[in-house]
């Protein structure tokens, strides 16, 4: 890598460190930042397929009171960052490079999910010193810190991440070509897997017995081998459109019955 690759994968890898936990603009979304590292070193088509698959699992993953989700920043911009080095050292296996990649997300977000604890513990100073700050009416400290703090979680994607670029890039597709063949399968067929089970994450979570013919038939026609994406996307948009007139037309049917004068046949048809 050049030093302008270095200096885009460090901006990208800052503001998807930052937008962990702001969670304004989504760059630490595995499907904007792998796509951003695909862009900046020359790999687009691959960030963008790298990014699908760990999206599909990223979907599950949400912050639940006091329980923090796996790392989706780091486990993005460094797996991408790990492709990117395994194809531009002359591995011409697209699939192998994406498979180890997704294979080595998981273990990096829970690396992250470190990163993380021991940003928040550090910025527990920072908030005291905010509270010293607030009683003084230093306004100006205040925000000073808060930028610090946010810069603080961007760092720690961001080290990282200029620490991997650092590494010559026929290390990893040596690294790659020296795996046995067992292994290699093992990892396309787990990396496989990951995209399966996110995606049955979020089924578990969006399904109900309205939506459940919308699945199956999506299903059924993705199977159809003549449609593109674009087609499956205007699809989707169409049963989306289809449920939500239906859903109002229910909604408008039920108010329209409430008002019927009796009160235990209204209960009654509400179950």
């Amino acid at each position: 890598m050049n030093i302008l690759n270095i200096i885009l994968i460090f901006v990208v890898a800052f503001l998807a460190g930052c937008e962990g936990i702001l969670d304004q603009f989504q760059f630490h979304q595995p499907l904007v930042a792998c796509t951003l590292i695909g862009l900046v070193t020359g790999h687009l088509k691959e960030g963008v397929m790298l990014g699908g698959s760990l999206q599909l699992l990223a979907l599950g993953w949400a912050n639940i009171g006091a329980a923090v989700a796996p790392d989706a920043a780091l486990a993005s911009v460094a797996s991408a960052i790990i492709m990117a080095l395994a194809l531009s050292g002359g591995s011409t296996n697209v699939t192998e490079a994406i498979s180890t990649a997704i294979a080595l997300a998981i273990p990096l977000s829970v690396a992250g999910l470190f990163l993380t604890m021991l940003a928040r513990t550090f910025a527990i100073p920072m908030v005291h010193a905010m509270d010293v700050a607030a009683e003084d009416a230093d306004f100006a400290k205040i925000e000073r810190i808060h930028w610090a703090g946010v810069a603080m979680q961007g760092l720690r994607i961001a080290i990282p991440a200029l620490i991997l670029c650092f590494i010559p890039a026929e290390v990893v597709t040596n690294t790659l070509k020296a795996m046995p063949e067992w292994l290699k399968g093992g990892m396309q067929v787990g990396g496989g897997m990951v995209a399966a089970v996110g995606y049955a994450m979020v089924l578990n979570m969006m399904s109900t017995k309205e939506t459940w013919p919308f699945f199956a038939l999506g299903f059924v026609i993705a199977a159809i081998p003549q449609i593109t994406l674009i087609g499956l996307g205007i699809i989707g948009v169409a049963f989306a459109l289809i449920y939500m007139k239906l859903k109002g037309l229910a909604l408008n049917s039920g108010s329209q019955n409430a008002a019927s004068g009796d009160p235990l046949g209204d209960i009654i048809n509400d179950y």
